[in-house]
């Protein structure tokens, strides 16, 4: 067994590496704590169309600790994304993207799990879930000559209902496994080049992994974890929209049709394109230009001062489109979201070049 874990808990890490290199290991911990409380759910619930949202009251107020847990599982994806975004964050702002396949798993799984949260939020069958369901499985009709096919594969009928819940849950459930599976690629692939630094230099003082670090994680991960209980017991149902406290009616459309506020920034650049392609394309544009980043000269390992000028004026624009994403599609808020969207996209050619 200790030569099994030598590779991992005696890794020589750089001895100057500061918070932002916890929160790709804290984001895993979450993803581990998520599984588990999706286990206790799943026992419990009633993935039918008829029956779900009926199921999730049962254990809301019917079954002991119910409403903790779930409460917990429906928030903790939003804390889950805040720190995976903040790993991102991370990799940008030190240019950890030179290390290609481990940035490529990386936004895979990114992507992986956009996809997982999204099923998930349908699973409760509320009036949100619904709608949130028909428009984005709406999307896959640009799909050339086959896209209403694909459509009415997923949906398993001629709109969404019972088989479309079933294959969703089927999906939420395996998906977090195939997740699990690429962050242990993800860590294979960053211990075989070993972690980067701050200054992007190669110190030759090292230490291992165990205790320094490991110690170090658990530590930052047991205070997020007490902000986030606080946080959830005081603000439970704050992130939850008051929508999807009401049982899915295929015959009133909700005022609002809105993701969850992690998504919100791909969401107002989706619906600020009048043309139903491009704005799919840039949709899906707004995630996978991180993959650009590729392209990017790495012969220099330092940056300068413009390019975290740059890095600070993206995350602004990213703040200012999860806000628009909100908004209701009028005026001045199309119109601002339409220049964030272009500033947002090249703020990422900016990088490129720098």
């Amino acid at each position: 067994m200790k030569n099994i874990l030598n590779p991992i808990i005696g890794l020589p890490i750089p001895k100057n590496l500061n918070l932002n290199w916890n929160w790709g290991s804290v984001s895993g911990i979450f993803l581990v704590v998520q599984i588990v409380r999706g286990f206790f759910i799943v026992i419990k619930l009633s993935f039918h169309s008829e029956l779900s949202f009926e199921s999730v009251v049962n254990i809301t107020q019917d079954t002991n600790y119910g409403w903790l847990f779930r409460l917990l599982h429906a928030s903790g994806a939003s804390w889950y994304f805040l720190i995976m975004y903040l790993h991102i964050g991370r990799g940008i702002y030190y240019k950890r993207y030179k290390l290609k396949l481990v940035w490529v798993i990386g936004v895979l799984i990114y992507i992986i799990r956009i996809a997982v949260a999204f099923i998930g939020y349908v699973l409760p069958w509320g009036q949100m879930s619904f709608w949130a369901a028909t428009v984005i499985t709406n999307l896959l009709s640009i799909i050339p000559y086959i896209g209403n096919d694909v459509i009415l594969w997923v949906w398993g009928g001629y709109s969404v209902g019972n088989p479309t819940l079933t294959r969703f849950f089927a999906l939420h459930y395996l998906l977090p496994f195939l997740v699990v599976v690429l962050v242990l690629i993800h860590l294979a692939l960053l211990h075989s080049y070993t972690s980067t630094n701050p200054l992007g230099l190669d110190p030759e003082i090292k230490l291992s992994f165990h205790y320094s670090f490991m110690v170090k994680d658990f530590i930052l991960f047991i205070i997020i974890l007490f902000i986030f209980f606080l946080f959830r017991l005081l603000f439970g149902y704050n992130f939850i929209d008051p929508e999807n406290f009401i049982e899915a009616n295929p015959l009133v459309t909700p005022k609002h049709i809105q993701p969850e506020w992690y998504f919100l920034f791909a969401y107002a650049i989706l619906r600020r394109i009048p043309d139903k392609i491009a704005g799919v394309l840039a949709l899906l544009a707004s995630i996978c230009v991180l993959l650009l980043l590729l392209l990017k000269n790495r012969k220099k390992v330092s940056f300068t001062n413009i390019y975290k000028i740059n890095f600070w004026i993206l995350v602004a624009v990213w703040l200012v489109l999860t806000f628009l994403g909100r908004c209701p599609a009028q005026p001045p808020f199309v119109q601002i979201s339409q220049i964030m969207s272009l500033i947002y996209f090249l703020l990422f050619a900016f990088m490129i070049v720098l």
